[in-house]
């Protein structure tokens, strides 16, 4: 499963509860973005590494040293939901086809709504919100038309 959808609009809540539901590993692009201007590099490692056929994994990123972190080893034969801004393109919908059988959700909210969710959940997250939004904004100008099995507004 691929959800995407902008910040704060409530992937992470609906990816965690799926994964309880399913006992499937949720996999989340805030653990991999590489930095506040890296999502259109992560959205290519949901691609290339996430997705990888036979040795899929990705690199933490260590916010606090700002830097790469370890590597994160996933089971090539283990289903996963993969969860964040950038998720959910045409590549990443065709490489997880590769693999199985994919679903792939796109969730929104208001804007004033999400704002406040993701500054509630991240308190250093502010400063950062307009640079994140205008990559967003471009992700989703290039990638925004891409169809997806389910789209949820909440």
């Amino acid at each position: 499963m691929l959800v995407d959808g902008p910040s704060g609009a409530g992937k992470t809540t609906f990816a965690t509860a799926v994964g309880r539901r399913t006992g499937l590993r949720v996999v989340h692009l805030d653990d991999f973005y590489p930095g506040w201007s890296g999502l259109a590099e992560a959205s290519r490692m949901v691609v290339e590494e996430v997705l990888h056929p036979t040795r899929p994994g990705y690199r933490r990123w260590d916010w606090e040293a700002d830097a790469p972190g370890e590597w994160v080893a996933l089971d090539p034969r283990e289903s996963l939901i993969v969860e964040g801004v950038g998720a959910v393109t045409a590549a990443s919908i065709s490489a997880a086809r590769e693999l199985g059988e994919v679903l792939s959700v796109r969730i929104d909210a208001p804007v004033a709504l999400r704002r406040a969710r993701a500054l509630q959940r991240d308190t250093g997250y502010g400063p950062y919100w307009d640079m994140w939004a205008a990559q967003e904004e471009a992700f989703y100008a290039e990638h925004g038309a891409v169809p997806v099995d389910f789209a949820l507004t909440w």
